[in-house]
């Protein structure tokens, strides 16, 4: 286990830590700018494309009203740890230094040609490639001039070569930081699968195992929440459901939202059984990060530091909140500008699609994927955990699909179950993929919407393949 998750000392804290019900957070002036074609959107696309990771944006101008509101003002639900850490992660100051990475020609070579895990002094890695990602620029910036865009970054990475392209258009650059909506999921399903392998948490077992209020779906697991497949309601048909509507408010506290949410009666008519049918996203993300913190012990800022941040050395990766802050519909929020100063901290952070990253620290994290869980010398995700993470759950478990036979999902990741690529697209636009087959893989993003993202993506899949699999 990594330094300072182990179980405060007395033992777990008191699964949720509270002796009354949880606070029912009301939002006022709450619309939905969702349009009746959302089911279409998260139907994820025939063929190569691989933008299904939509997540929904919505227009809840006044949802920090619900900040005056006593009852928004949940009980601290995560003990006080004794290094003064704040609940959200700071955003990296001006002054903070983030690692240069190759943005120059496709053919100058590998910016990281680091070991891969297992490789030692005495058994260097062989020489790099001499890779040829040309004809990738002039593709993205033609698309980047037709649609209109401010930019993109990619960003492609090998498992024995490390980075072997990186490249930036527009306004982007190596510290251009991007709010990557659904993109998040893979790395909230990591945080699970790390507590799993400290054995502070049986993904398997019971959420009434691990928090007392559990007990009110008692058959869902973590596994299912995190695979979309616990039963309760997804994005679609209604992504604004009033039921679980505090996952996108910055009030309040994660723990409060996902005991909310998952002890509810008020959605009883719409749960299903769990392990029977797939349902996008939804609050059962924030259940999970929920169970989380109160396994752990820890915030969620501080569990993505802990597991993601330091080991791998990352300096923009964290979590907020902006839905509720920043009105866009479905397009990206143009006030956020590259800049996480512009948010307000929360104690509840969105867990499907809150993070904010660039184009680097992305990067690490897929070739932590690819290096069997490895960030360096320090151990991230064990080489089970990855595996199951990358498995296709709904197939295995319930012979079932991600609305179409040709789609599976595992753990935060997307199965295209006619190339084996696994991704994590976000409705922002941002496309990450990995080949675990070939051992490598790509994170491209864009500032728009997942429909354009998407389309991107697929007129690069076959080159970044032909180049990375030289």
């Amino acid at each position: 286990g990594r330094p300072g998750r182990a179980a405060p000392a007395g033992g777990l804290p008191a699964p949720g830590l509270t002796s009354s019900p949880p606070s029912q957070i009301r939002l006022k002036g709450v619309r939905s700018v969702v349009s009746t074609s959302f089911p279409a959107m998260i139907s994820p696309p025939r063929s190569r494309v691989a933008f299904t990771g939509v997540f929904v944006f919505l227009t809840l101008t006044l949802l920090a009203a619900c900040g005056d509101d006593d009852s928004a003002q949940a009980p601290d639900a995560v003990p006080d740890t004794d290094d003064g850490s704040d609940t959200t992660a700071s955003p990296p100051s001006e002054d903070d230094e983030i690692p240069s990475a190759d943005s120059g020609p496709a053919d100058s070579g590998p910016a990281d040609s680091g070991p891969a895990e297992g490789a030692g002094e005495e058994d260097p890695q062989p020489e790099a490639p001499d890779y040829d990602f040309s004809a990738v620029s002039p593709i993205v910036q033609d698309f980047v001039d037709q649609e209109g865009l401010n930019g993109a970054g990619l960003i492609v990475v090998h498992r024995d070569h490390g980075v072997i392209h990186h490249e930036h258009w527009g306004v982007f650059d190596e510290d251009r930081i991007s709010l990557i909506a659904s993109s998040s999921k893979m790395v909230t399903a990591g945080v699970l699968l790390a507590l799993h392998d400290d054995e502070l948490l049986d993904i398997d077992a019971p959420v009434a195992d691990a928090v007392d209020w559990g007990a009110a779906n008692p058959e869902i697991t973590p596994a299912q929440l995190v695979s979309n497949s616990s039963g309760l309601v997804g994005l679609a048909p209604n992504p604004a459901y009033a039921p679980y509507v505090c996952q996108y408010g910055a009030a309040g506290t994660l723990q409060d939202c996902g005991e909310q949410i998952f002890t509810t009666t008020a959605d009883d008519a719409d749960v299903a059984t769990p392990d029977t049918e797939f349902r996008y996203g939804g609050g059962q993300w924030q259940v999970a990060g929920a169970v989380a913190e109160a396994v752990s012990g820890r915030t969620w800022a501080q569990l993505i530091d802990e597991i993601y941040v330091e080991p791998c050395g990352l300096d923009t990766l964290a979590y907020n909140n902006h839905f509720g802050q920043m009105s866009s519909g479905f397009s990206y929020p143009e006030a956020f500008d590259g800049d996480p100063a512009t948010l307000e901290a929360t104690e509840n952070p969105n867990m499907e699609g809150g993070a904010y990253v660039t184009t680097g620290d992305y990067g690490e994290l897929l070739l932590m994927h690819l290096r069997g869980g490895m960030c360096g010398d320090e151990r991230v995700l064990s080489q089970d955990a990855l595996d199951t993470l990358h498995a296709d759950r709904v197939a295995s478990e319930y012979d079932g699909g991600a609305y179409d036979d040709g789609t599976g999902y595992g753990m935060g990741w997307w199965v295209d179950r006619a190339t084996g690529r696994i991704s994590d697209a976000g409705a922002y636009g941002s496309v990450p993929w990995l080949d675990l087959d070939d051992g490598y893989g790509a994170f491209l993003v864009i500032e728009d919407d997942a429909g354009t993202g998407g389309e991107l993506a697929a007129q690069l899949y076959d080159i970044v393949e032909a180049a990375a699999t030289l």
